[in-house]
Formats: structure tokens, C-alpha cells, sequence
């Protein structure tokens, strides 16, 4: 899974058997992990091997087991962490509009096929945790808890799902971010209280939103 993703890839991802991930899995990996600041706030990087397996708010809900981040290192030190920090840095202060970072994060097969989807949300879209349940055979309640359960905030991008109706419900790092990001990505106009209706749903694909 990478960021750069296609949104064919998603529909593949829906019926599949589950993303392909070469190499050990990142729990047989020694983590070790960085924390930056940034203009949406502190975020807490973590790397496995020569991936990035989580991006977590200071405040981050649920809380991530912090004892699986492994030893603190500085950024510049770190191949992946530095290039990690660098384009977050430059996403949420809107000089970079895509990741290029390898990914790999850990969670069950059906938890994956529901990030899969939600890294392929186009920049300036969302879609609702409806939709995504139904991609993946689960009601919008379960894929709002796969949705909350996503270690990869802002690369991921979590915060593109939103309720049926286009309002803004819960985020890991607070509803207050979510909107955040929401304008920085021009999906949220300033100051509206719900995004714009998500795309019409393809002929292969019903979409609740």
C-alpha cells in the first residue's frame, strides 16, 4: 500500500482477498519513532524497517499502545522519519498536496481493505463511513471503528470520512482537526458546518452519503 494509490486499485482492494505486503510484517521489526511539530499540531512519527507505520496526535483516541514506538531518534537521523516529517511538514502547510512514503501499517485484513479505500479518497472529496462499510461488506458503525483505528492520521486520510449528510463526526485528533484539514484540502468551505454531497457513486458501487 502506498500513498500514491489509484482509485482503480480501491476497487480491486474491495473484492481481493487483501492488500499485498511484501517482507516481514512490522511487529518483527524493532520501531523506533520521532516527534515533530507542526502547524495542525505535534504528531508523533513511527518507522519499522524502511516503513512508516504511524502517524499519531499528541492528544490521539483511542490512544495507541505508546510502548510498541520503539527508541526516540532524532528525524535527521532516520531516513524514512526525516523524509516522513518533511512532507507533513509541508502537507498541512499547503506547499504538497500527496505523499510519496512507503507505508505499512498493521491491523486485520478487513481493517486494511477499509484504509486501502480511505487512502484513495481524492484531496478536495470525501466519502461517508456508509459507503466504505458497504465496500467492504461491514455496517457504517464497524467502519467507523476501522476508521478510528487507522495509524496512519493525515497520510492516511481519516479525516476525509465523514457521517451520512456530510457532517463532521469524531477524529483522532479531534473534530476541531478534522475541519482543519478538511479547508486546507478545499472539501470544507470556512466556516460551513458540512461538506458538499461525495461524488455519485459508480454502477458497480452504492454510495450512502
Amino acid at each position: 500500500m502506498t500513498a500514491a494509490a489509484t482509485v482503480e486499485a480501491a476497487d480491486e482492494v474491495a473484492t481481493a482477498a487483501g492488500p499485498t505486503r511484501g517482507g516481514p510484517s512490522a511487529d518483527a521489526v524493532v520501531a523506533r519513532h520521532t516527534v515533530v511539530a507542526t502547524s495542525v499540531g505535534e504528531l508523533t512519527l513511527v518507522a519499522a524497517g524502511q516503513a512508516l507505520v504511524g502517524v499519531y496526535f499528541r492528544e490521539h483516541r483511542p490512544e495507541p499502545d505508546r510502548t510498541r514506538f520503539g527508541e526516540p531518534v532524532e528525524p535527521g537521523d532516520d531516513e524514512v522519519l526525516a523524509a516522513a516529517a518533511e512532507q507533513l511538514a509541508a502537507y498541512v502547510d499547503g506547499r504538497r498536496t500527496t505523499f510519496d512514503l512507503p507505508l505499512q501499517p498493521t491491523g486485520s485484513e478487513r481493517a486494511r481493505q477499509t484504509w486501502d479505500l480511505v487512502a484513495v479518497v481524492p484531496r478536495g472529496e470525501t466519502i461517508t463511513y456508509a459507503a466504505l462499510g458497504r465496500a467492504v461488506g461491514v455496517g457504517p458503525r464497524a467502519a467507523g471503528q476501522y476508521v478510528a483505528r487507522n495509524p496512519l492520521c493525515v497520510v492516511v486520510p481519516c479525516h476525509r470520512v465523514v457521517a451520512s449528510g456530510g457532517r463532521l463526526t469524531g477524529y483522532a485528533g479531534g473534530v476541531d482537526r478534522k475541519r482543519q484539514l478538511l479547508e486546507l484540502e478545499g472539501a470544507l468551505a470556512p466556516g460551513a458546518a458540512t461538506v458538499s454531497p461525495a461524488p455519485a457513486p459508480s454502477a458497480t458501487e452504492e454510495v450512502d452519503g
